[in-house]
């Protein structure tokens, strides 16, 4: 970006009402989307809420639970409340956007909060790739090497791994920044989306774009694929003890142990794939939004969802760290 922005005259609304000549470079977009022209607005706006509200809510109460309770002290439930730290922040970058866009029905964003949405969106998106291969790595070692599962998985590889997850996420964020604050945008131009989704942004950009396309296209490979091999080989491992387990309660147990994190990676590279191995046609873009509301918002839903209520231990947690603030309430209740 060049330090002579022009600041444009804006309409508050779906569309700008002014336009400039290409060497000019604008200051805002404007975000369209069903989000933005629908006619339910309170229902979509109670929806989105709802949805922010249980994500939020439930990876709190998961990251609550795993650091109040003692018994959660372990690899796999550190892993889960950095997973559930980082879909907090994931949602916040977005859906509050959203709903302050339905309510005021203004769809203009500026380009510093464009990009830090992007920029945040990247962190959290390769976060999490970096965290679920971790915890398949956990998986592994407990069920495959379960003698020595104490030894391998101690808390300075627990920690290491966290740190490199977050690291190489932060990152190729900021890479990913730095050639997002060299896009120029020369026209007053519609971002036909309910977020400042990364290609999307692209495409509208009057820059040579070879170069961001090119490192998106070779860290997202690397981010997105390298750790999907790990993570099928893990349980390629996985699923080859399981079956050698002569009793069906042994296997059954076994297998309950890692089917939280198996779902999770399934809702994640599911909604993932879908988003960009999806046919192109003329409805391309609607379903693009449809994938990526899934994505954004329905996923980090049912995460804290899957490892609640399939798992004794969190469910007992969870009640475990919440129960004082219950006792206090009732004895303030009763003294009243």
């Amino acid at each position: 970006m060049t330090n002579n922005h022009l600041f444009l005259p804006f309409t508050k609304g779906n569309t700008p009402s002014a336009t400039v000549t290409n060497n000019t470079s604008l200051t805002e977009f404007f975000l369209v989307s069903f989000f933005a022209t629908t006619n339910n607005q309170a229902v979509v706006c109670t929806g989105v809420f709802i949805m922010y509200l249980l994500a939020v809510l439930g990876n709190l109460m998961i990251t609550t639970a795993v650091c109040l309770v003692s018994q959660l002290h372990t690899p796999m439930y550190f892993f889960l409340c950095n997973l559930s730290v980082d879909e907090i922040v994931y949602v916040s970058t977005v859906l509050p956007k959203v709903l302050v866009t339905i309510v005021t029905r203004d769809t203009s964003i500026s380009i510093t909060s464009c990009i830090g949405q992007m920029s945040f969106f990247a962190l959290c998106l390769a976060v999490e790739f970096f965290l679920l291969t971790s915890m398949a790595y956990d998986r592994y070692v407990a069920i495959c090497v379960p003698l020595n599962y104490l030894l391998i998985m101690n808390k300075t590889l627990c920690i290491l791994l966290a740190t490199v997850s977050w690291f190489l996420g932060i990152l190729a964020s900021l890479f990913f920044t730095l050639f997002l604050i060299n896009l120029a945008f020369c026209d007053v131009q519609d971002i036909n989306h309910f977020f400042c989704d990364p290609q999307t942004v692209i495409k509208i950009s009057c820059s040579d774009t070879t170069n961001i396309i090119m490192f998106t296209s070779i860290v997202g490979a690397l981010v997105g694929c390298c750790p999907f091999i790990l993570i099928i080989i893990s349980y390629m491992y996985i699923i080859s003890t399981i079956l050698k387990i002569q009793t069906s309660g042994g296997r059954s147990k076994m297998f309950s142990s890692c089917s939280s994190h198996l779902m999770v990676v399934m809702l994640f590279y599911g909604t993932s794939l879908s988003m960009n191995m999806k046919p192109k046609s003329e409805n391309s873009q609607k379903l693009d939004i449809i994938l990526s509301l899934l994505y954004i918002a329905v996923v980090p839903v049912l995460n804290p969802l899957v490892y609640s209520l399939r798992n004794r231990e969190v469910m007992k947690a969870i009640k475990k760290s919440f129960k004082p603030l219950f006792k206090y309430r009732n004895n303030t209740e009763i003294k009243n």
